[in-house]
């Protein structure tokens, strides 16, 4: 868990990036640096906002996180774990789909039995 998330910096982050989450497909992606501070930013309020060890929250290669209280995973594959792009990542934060929508699409993978806990906890911020 991180003590210094600074929720006006991560909405900052996000909303430079925000043309390219509402509009992939019409909008240019944005450069790296401002890609990986958005991912970055959102995955770390998520772990600050829902703190925990049980549930790894991956967004490669930009960021792994732990959140979701519970009991602890310490060495090795965790038995829960949240991965997607960082496209889909910051939909999913923004609101823009859903956790359950992206599993059924194919751009979110989710293992273990507590993993879509984490769609309890988004969006973390609204466009």
């Amino acid at each position: 868990m991180s003590a210094s998330v600074d929720p006006h910096a991560t909405r900052a982050a996000v909303v430079a990036v925000s043309d390219w989450i509402v509009d992939p497909s019409g909008v240019d992606k944005p450069p790296r640096a401002l890609l990986a501070d958005a991912v970055r930013l959102s995955a770390r309020s998520l772990a600050h906002d829902a703190p925990g060890r049980t549930v790894e929250l991956r967004v490669p290669p930009f960021v792994a996180v732990q959140c979701i209280e519970g009991l602890t995973h310490t060495r090795g594959t965790p038995p829960n774990v949240v991965e997607c792009d960082a496209l889909t990542w910051l939909r999913l934060v923004t609101g823009q789909v859903g956790l359950a929508e992206a599993i059924a699409a194919g751009n979110a993978e989710v293992s273990g039995s507590r993993a879509s806990e984490v769609g309890n906890w988004l969006p973390i911020i609204s466009l």
